[in-house]
């Protein structure tokens, strides 16, 4: 079932082939923007201290970018297909394994997933609710697409027969960047007991099956 999904990017396509300065710039910026992040979070990510410290002009990053709205994109991107490939083609209990005698069933993928997911988010989640706070586009996403069509799919392999969408849509709200980090820092709820409240969560809803 997993051959269906396809591993998408969270935003649009960067532009065409680039030269090999231009290749190393850009890489230069995402490794520098990274590095920034770790040391300062995401309100210490500007423009100006990326040039400054990249040592490149502001200008080669907006033409790189377009705004710091799509370096985030660009950065959210790499951290989402990481994911995406760990969850639909890694190892078990978050993937489907190499083979029959080591793969994990649907349930337990699904609560590695939502465990997963929470263990991204207490090391990548401002990066991850930078992005959710860019407005309803967030729900249309290539990535979220992928993440919904994920959960459809192992529901269905554990045999739950109530509705799908609407539990699917129901399990990834539960998951968002920015209910999470709410709940751990403004209600000082931590991530170990999100994952577990995750994990009783998938089980009372894949205990509704035939």
């Amino acid at each position: 079932m997993d051959a269906r999904l396809h591993l998408l990017p969270n935003g649009p396509a960067g532009p065409g082939p680039r030269r090999a300065d231009a290749t190393r710039n850009h890489a230069l910026l995402l490794d520098t923007a990274r590095r920034i992040l770790d040391e300062s979070g995401v309100e210490g990510l500007t423009m100006d201290k990326l040039a400054r410290e990249a040592g490149l002009g502001k200008g080669t990053i907006f033409r790189r970018f377009g705004s710091r709205t799509g370096l985030l994109r660009e950065m959210l991107n790499e951290i989402e297909s990481d994911f995406q490939r760990r969850f639909m083609s890694g190892p078990p209990p978050l993937g489907p394994g190499a083979g029959a005698a080591i793969s994990a069933d649907a349930v337990t993928r699904l609560i590695a997933y939502g465990r997963e997911r929470i263990e991204l988010l207490s090391i990548q989640g401002d990066l991850l609710r930078a992005s959710e706070e860019i407005g309803d586009e967030r729900y249309s996403s290539p990535a979220r697409a992928v993440g919904l069509l994920h959960l459809r799919i192992l529901l269905k392999q554990a045999g739950f027969d109530g509705d799908i969408e609407v539990a699917s849509f129901t399990l990834l709200a539960a998951l968002e960047a920015t209910l999470i980090l709410y709940e751990n820092r403004a209600e000082h709820i931590s991530m170990q007991r999100l994952a577990d409240g995750w994990e009783l969560l998938v089980l009372k809803i894949t205990a509704c099956t035939s």
